[in-house]
């Protein structure tokens, strides 16, 4: 039943390849904007926090078309990245930007819920004692936070690893280039005989996201502990 062939063993490794980019890509951003959230009054959060959340509610193609026009080659951005080399359209790169711009709501909430349960006056004593405010964030207010930022983590690569709407319209499905296990699914649903290689793939992907919740949550469960000093 899990005897993989060569093409579906490639679209395993660019899915896991593309998730992983897409979370170390997207942690800092997930970080500040968590950050900013929980911890900052200004004007326009409400409207930051809506965007930070719009490709939760948005169906997915409506995000991958959107990222075709922002950083398509001939787009708002892409027409200028693509002068000096940098593409993302039909590029495994574009799938990574996809699917770190769709795991990074789950990413920035559990952050944010993680960071506004930090006892604020932790962070008073610190400064109280001379650090400053980056000194305060990276010795108080991160170490506290770290398991709702593994979560965040974790939940933004399994949000990834599944990622399928918004990657195939703005980086096709291409074999070998852009075809993840869900794009991989997908196709062979559409040809003769193929149920038996997508049956195998969609296996392959509950494992992966299985696996990848429980060490989201055995993460969380160690940094809580060690930040309690067990």
């Amino acid at each position: 039943m899990i005897d993989l062939t060569p093409d579906e063993w490639v679209a395993i490794f660019f899915s896991l390849k593309i998730a992983s980019v897409a979370t170390l890509a997207a942690l800092p951003f997930g970080v500040l904007i968590g950050w900013l959230l929980a911890r900052k009054d200004f004007w326009g959060k409400a409207i930051l926090d809506a965007i930070v959340l719009l490709p939760l509610v948005m169906p997915p193609v409506v995000t991958g078309y959107l990222l075709l026009l922002a950083f398509g080659r001939r787009g708002l951005f892409g027409a200028f990245l693509a002068d000096f080399g940098i593409v993302f359209s039909f590029r495994w790169t574009g799938a990574a930007l996809a699917c770190g711009i769709m795991g990074f709501p789950l990413m920035v909430r559990a952050i944010r819920l993680s960071i506004e349960a930090v006892d604020r006056g932790l962070e008073g004593a610190a400064s109280t004692l001379g650090a400053n405010p980056f000194l305060v964030f990276f010795t108080v207010t991160l170490p506290l936070a770290l398991p709702g930022i593994l979560s965040g983590a974790m939940l933004c690569f399994a949000k990834a690893l599944g990622e399928f709407g918004a990657t195939i319209t703005f980086v096709s499905n291409i074999p070998g280039e852009t075809q993840t296990i869900s794009a991989a699914i997908y196709t062979l649903t559409q040809v003769p005989a193929g149920d038996a290689a997508a049956l195998r793939l969609v296996i392959i992907a509950v494992i992966i996201s299985f696996a990848a919740l429980i060490v989201s949550e055995w993460l969380a469960r160690s940094a809580a502990r060690r930040v309690r000093g067990e």
